[in-house]
């Protein structure tokens, strides 16, 4: 199953290989157009990946402009602006690297989701019924000065490390960087990511970057996924800052109305002048964004959108130079402190044998909550909340539960866990 709820992804030679990625350049031809931007990561596989897609798409008589390799930010942004109908970045974001995939937009960065084109796509495929009466045509474009150059860079008496894992994150960061003293860890790109796996989500990944600050002596340690798309930080301690934090922390210093995924801490709608609690996934944000009108939106996954033109897509730089200015007069530990009024247990994972049953179990023991129900359940109480969602893919339920005490978070995380067993 490599059609996903966001993307098209799996293990290269086993899930995905390039005859399958050859009709789904056909098959999103097909779907959204004539004029179509591809992008693709370091991974070993996405040399191959991406020319059968692209034969796929010129096959189906639609026209490709090659941006080579990119961020999925970057490749936003030229989504974004040249007159297209859509674009594929070839990658598997943070994913080890036997793994690639397919993140698909439409104009505008407008990304397709399961239920609105990727399944569409994934029929085309399986029908493979195609034809054209003529070959389109590739012109290759390099966007990356043009991506750099729409950021104001300063320069700031700061002291920062910067951790790509071998990945194409690395492209542009000695250019965007270069208003601090840099120290840019396993920079050079090798997409068998010999160091550690592009995945600053789980501990062990950052592990280097957190001795690194401690050993320079850096102001903020600054982790990046396998697109570069998500983003982590580690304050001058070396601590690892809870993205929902740095969602405060921004929305305090923009004043603007923010949007947030429902993992998140409840500090975030007590800080932003104007908030939105929704659901997760790019897809899913980046539509509200776009319906709403919202300036700025993050997910506790690390993921920071902003409004762009007339567009809507992650921008971690954003982030990044806000948390510089701000870092000028304080240090980021000075800062994220006010916003630690919380006590959050991160995801808690328990396997069971039917998600839903569970669910409405524990939906219907703690029905006195407020409940809302925009994914999973969210049922929340004066001084504590949870959240129960369970995973597209696996028998795993999620739990996320928020108190305003240590004891009062373990206590309730001790009465919800009998449910699952």
């Amino acid at each position: 199953m490599i059609f996903k709820a966001y993307d098209i992804r799996g293990i290269y030679g086993e899930q995905l290989n390039e005859d399958i990625a050859y009709k789904i350049g056909r098959a999103f031809a097909m779907y959204i157009g004539s004029k179509i931007v591809v992008a693709k990561d370091n991974r070993l596989s996405s040399d191959s990946l991406f020319e059968a897609l692209t034969r796929g798409i010129t096959d189906q008589g639609s026209d490709v402009y090659n941006i080579g390799l990119s961020t999925s930010p970057m490749f936003y942004f030229a989504v974004s602006n040249l007159v297209c109908d859509g674009g594929v970045i070839i990658t598997a974001s943070h994913n080890p690297p036997q793994y690639n995939g397919f993140k698909m937009v439409r104009s505008d960065a407008m990304p397709l989701s399961g239920e609105d084109g990727i399944n569409q796509i994934k029929q085309l495929v399986e029908e493979n019924n195609f034809s054209s009466s003529k070959k389109g045509n590739i012109s290759t474009l390099d966007i990356t000065d043009k991506y750099v150059n729409s950021f104001e860079i300063k320069k700031y008496n700061l002291k920062v490390v910067v951790d790509t894992a071998n990945s194409v994150s690395g492209l542009i960061v000695n250019r965007m960087f270069r208003g601090v003293s840099l120290f840019h860890l396993f920079s050079e790109l090798d997409g068998s990511f010999p160091n550690h796996e592009p995945n600053p989500l789980e501990e062990k990944n950052i592990k280097d970057l957190r001795e690194k600050v401690l050993e320079y002596g850096a102001d903020i340690g600054i982790a990046f996924d396998g697109d570069g798309d998500r983003v982590f930080f580690v304050d001058e301690k070396g601590e690892l800052i809870s993205s929902d934090l740095i969602i405060a922390l921004i929305a305090k210093l923009i004043d603007k109305k923010v949007l947030y995924d429902l993992r998140c801490s409840n500090i975030i709608k007590e800080t932003a002048r104007d908030s939105v609690m929704w659901r997760v996934g790019h897809s899913f944000i980046k539509k509200k964004m776009k319906d709403e009108d919202i300036f700025f939106g993050g997910e506790y996954s690390g993921h920071y959108y902003l409004k762009q033109g007339s567009s809507y897509y992650e921008s971690p730089y954003f982030v990044i130079y806000k948390l510089f200015e701000a870092m000028e007069n304080k240090k980021l530990s000075e800062l994220i402190a006010p916003f630690k009024k919380y006590y959050h247990s991160g995801e808690l994972n328990f396997e069971v044998k039917d998600k839903q049953s569970v669910i409405e179990k524990v939906e219907k023991n703690y029905s006195y909550g407020k409940i809302t129900k925009i994914d999973g359940v969210r049922i929340d109480f004066d001084d504590w909340w949870f959240l129960l969602r369970g995973s597209n893919t696996e028998p795993i339920l999620r739990l996320i539960v928020e108190a305003k005490s240590k004891e009062l978070l373990d206590s309730k995380i001790k009465e919800i866990v009998p449910f699952f067993s």
